[in-house]
């Protein structure tokens, strides 16, 4: 795995894209800066308290979906220029945002996150590359619920979502992905990495006194189309299955 220190003029590059292209993930640090960590890090605690959590009492984590129509702070994050350009080179097709979230494990949480993959569960078609922007907001070594990731494992498309409680699931529609090599990046807060939508990738739990703080933005395909299938951020929206997700919900990321 490449790790890069953005630069004003330069987030990746060549090599680390070549590398998160081969293997699925890239560590990208101080993309944003300890201040805004800080300044992200309050707005998300605010937020937390006031969102609707979509993990449905899940003992995993809590889910805030598209904070960045809920707080101005955290809309600054969404569409941060230095997350947009990585991705958008990382990917190497124009991009458009799927939606953010928080994802907040608490303290002393003894679940984990088990292996899974994000794109079963996205209502898309035609899409040539997707990827998650997972930005630590505090500190977050192995006891605090870093992420661990299966290299090369994006090359498994046409799979079933996997049960992120189910430690087995997705060896079960994907049994080689046992014995594959496993990479776990722990942050520092500032820290991002980038993982293509098809990497499995699981989390540990959160084993210390002080909440596991992330912050993600999720890019798609600027050319996506919608399927039809249920999802929180399209549910209501009268999208037609078929057409391109044009919608003010998923604006497209401007090009540098």
């Amino acid at each position: 795995m490449t790790t890069t220190e953005p630069t004003p003029t330069t987030i990746v590059d060549e090599e680390t894209i070549s590398a998160y292209r081969r293997q699925g993930v890239a560590r990208i640090r101080n993309i944003i800066s300890a201040e805004e960590a800080e300044r992200f890090r309050d707005a998300a605690t605010a937020v937390s308290g006031i969102a609707s959590d979509y993990s449905g009492g899940s003992a995993i984590f809590n889910q805030y979906v598209n904070v960045w129509q809920q707080n101005d702070v955290l809309r600054e994050l969404t569409l941060h220029p230095n997350l947009a350009a990585a991705a958008t080179a990382l990917a190497g097709v124009p991009l458009r945002v799927w939606h953010d979230h928080l994802l907040i494990k608490p303290p002393h949480n003894g679940a984990a996150t088990e292996f899974h993959q994000d794109a079963p569960y996205w209502p898309h078609g035609n899409s040539r590359h997707s990827l998650s922007a997972w930005v630590a907001l505090v500190d977050v070594p192995v006891e605090r619920g870093c992420m661990t990731f299966i290299p090369g494992s994006h090359d498994h498309h046409g799979l079933r979502a996997q049960d992120l409680a189910d430690r087995d699931d997705l060896f079960r529609v994907a049994p080689d992905l046992r014995w594959a090599e496993r990479l776990t990046i722990p942050l520092r807060a500032g820290d991002c990495t980038f993982h293509n939508s098809y990497l499995a990738h699981s989390a540990t739990p959160n084993r210390t006194d002080d909440p596991r703080i992330a912050h993600v933005t999720i890019y798609i395909d600027a050319e996506t189309t919608y399927t039809g299938g249920g999802h929180v951020v399209t549910d209501g929206l009268g999208l037609t299955a078929g057409e391109s997700l044009e919608h003010s919900r998923f604006p497209r990321v401007a090009m540098t």
